[in-house]
């Protein structure tokens, strides 16, 4: 079998990025891959700017490639490549940080009936492979029907013969730059050669010894009893759209539609620190005047403000306080998609040369997702370097999976 992939909602690249270990870039602009995972095809398109920011970069480094910058539910799905591995970290806007609980959509919102184009390209191309990320809400989607979401779709790859297993993984827990937890998903077709493998196996084993994530995120042993539900059990889609709720656990298999979920601990490797990834010479701009310093001291302070909700009823909303800024020798928290602005959420780092507060530079958020340096400045806004990033994923997490998914196809 050959190592033929195609890439969905690409945005910047990091699956690529990770499958193919590239760590740097041409005097061209192209990225220099150090894998053997041939791209056939790539879809980015973002329905809600003029501008194709993360397309542009996408086919700056990628520029001998298959590149489609339109919109999915538009292209034919016949005519996609034949492919061995479809991965993508399919849009979650709806249902991540962003909202609050009341607001939830999970898959029906805008962004996430996305998931319906990823299963009738699986449908039409019968794809061996699978590999999905997403935030790990994804499993206790939506609020009012917790697992509903994550239940549709695990109902959808069983219909069409699949075996899964998943894991929500921690990068900054595995030696990564970034406490950023996101859900794994890997899908495997029932009659490849791995899939029966792990077919003969126990959900148990798969977790703790023999599947993707057991490899290479390693766990403590399982104790507790592992959760199981038959995802077949509805009729149809629409029955169990209206009726099913299941609690998830982070970590999970499919076999035949019967699901079995725990939840497992991860054994601690030593992550890479704020520290190890910080620039040496930041330029002005980045550090923080009298104002942004007074700002920022509010934002990330204590607060509890009245508000009036929908209904005209009043409440107050409170935050705890967050320390002034971040502590270099520890990985970063999560980045957001607001991290180019004066938000709560943006990091702040003391200036190891300069003793002063200072933003995080668009190299440095590239480095803690571990993309090349310069990865996104393609002539973006920088605005837009911090928005890549905050939307992008730990690259090193792809590339562990990788080293399995090469050994998996390559023995198909």
């Amino acid at each position: 079998m050959e190592k033929k992939v195609i890439e969905l909602f690409a945005g910047v690249g990091g699956f690529r990025v990770g499958l193919n270990n590239i760590t740097s870039i041409d005097k061209n602009g192209k990225a220099i891959e150090n894998g053997d995972f041939e791209f056939v095809w790539a879809n980015q398109w973002e329905p809600s700017t003029k501008a194709q920011h993360a397309f542009d970069c996408y086919n700056l480094r990628f520029n001998d490639s298959n590149n489609s910058n339109e919109d999915i539910s538009l292209v034919n799905k016949n005519e996609i490549p034949d492919h061995s591995l479809l991965c993508g970290g399919f849009p979650c806007q709806d249902y991540s940080v962003a909202h609050s609980l009341s607001k939830e959509k999970g898959i029906e919102g805008k962004k996430g009936v996305l998931w319906w184009q990823i299963r009738d390209i699986l449908q039409a191309k019968k794809t061996p492979f699978v590999f999905l990320e997403n935030v790990d809400r994804l499993i206790k989607s939506p609020a009012k029907q917790r697992g509903r979401d994550f239940g549709i779709m695990l109902r959808c790859l069983a219909d069409l013969g699949y075996l899964v297993e998943w894991r929500v993984i921690n990068a900054a827990e595995y030696g990564h730059p970034q406490r950023r937890r996101r859900i794994y998903i890997l899908a495997y077709i029932e009659d490849t050669k791995f899939a029966k493998e792990l077919s003969s196996c126990s959900a148990k084993e798969i977790m703790e010894s023999k599947g993707v994530f057991a490899r290479q995120f390693k766990i403590k042993p399982i104790t507790d009893d592992l959760k199981k539900v038959n995802i077949c059990e509805e009729k149809d889609l629409v029955e169990l759209s209206n009726n099913f709720a299941f609690p998830f656990e982070n970590s999970g298999v499919m076999i035949n539609g019967i699901v079995y979920t725990v939840k497992t601990d991860s054994i601690l490797e030593k992550p890479i620190t704020l520290e190890e990834i910080v620039v040496p010479n930041a330029k002005k701009r980045f550090y923080l005047n009298k104002n942004q310093i007074k700002k920022f001291e509010y934002l990330r302070g204590t607060k509890k403000i009245l508000r009036t909700n929908s209904k005209g009823q009043q409440y107050y909303y409170s935050e705890g306080a967050m320390s002034a800024y971040d502590e270099l020798s520890l990985p970063s928290r999560t980045m957001l998609t607001s991290e180019g602005t004066t938000n709560r959420s943006t990091h702040i780092i003391m200036d190891p040369k300069k003793n002063k507060l200072r933003r995080l530079t668009p190299i440095e958020c590239e480095r803690l997702n571990q993309f090349p340096d310069n990865w996104t400045n393609t002539g973006m806004p920088e605005n837009r370097r911090y928005f890549m990033m905050g939307n992008a994923l730990v690259c090193g997490i792809i590339k562990k999976i990788g080293v399995e998914l090469k050994r998996i196809i390559d023995n198909e």
